[in-house]
């Protein structure tokens, strides 16, 4: 089994054809499901949010084959994400990718179930103290992109579960 440092590589990834955008309907959406799945896979095991079209992102290419995906078919793959709502342009040209491993709805769960198994009922903090504070250390909210965060923080405050205290502040309250 091929790895890409400490993650475990599919077998298609040792496939010249996979890295190759492929034209038959078939065999196409075969390797668009084997790419979102591996996105998916490698951006959640190494906490990766943002995925550059263009930019060299190891995952795209296997020296071993001589291999790399175009801009193109990275492209076709991101925007399949995109559709099934488990990744999300961060501008118009389509240059970058915000990847959702968890959804926006989902992450809001997760900070409620977060603060709930720790006693946090009712929690004041800073973003930054929850992107990189000693209560979130070794918890998946450790280094959570910012974006990502204020999209499930204002969900909270929309369910009465959070509110914004001066710009700055979250209180968090799960009762």
């Amino acid at each position: 089994m091929e790895r890409l440092g400490d993650f475990e590589l599919p077998d298609f990834f040792k496939d010249p054809s996979y890295f190759t955008l492929q034209p038959v309907g078939d065999a196409r959406q075969a390797q668009i499901r084997a790419w979102k799945q591996l996105i998916l896979d490698y951006c959640t095991s190494k906490r990766i949010y943002i995925v550059p079209v263009e930019d060299e992102f190891p995952l795209f290419s296997n020296p071993a084959i001589e291999r790399s995906l175009s801009p193109e078919a990275t492209e076709v793959f991101l925007s399949a994400l995109v559709m099934e709502g488990h990744a999300e342009w961060t501008d118009l040209t389509q240059t970058k990718c915000l990847v959702l491993w968890r959804s926006i709805q989902d992450w809001a769960n997760y900070i409620l179930n977060f603060l709930n198994e720790r006693g946090l009922e009712s929690w004041v903090c800073t973003v930054e103290e929850v992107r990189f504070g000693d209560e979130t250390r070794e918890s998946e909210l450790q280094g959570i992109d910012p974006g990502v965060l204020s999209r499930a923080v204002i969900l909270l405050v929309q369910n009465g579960k959070a509110r914004i205290i001066e710009n700055y502040g979250i209180w968090f309250r799960t009762e």
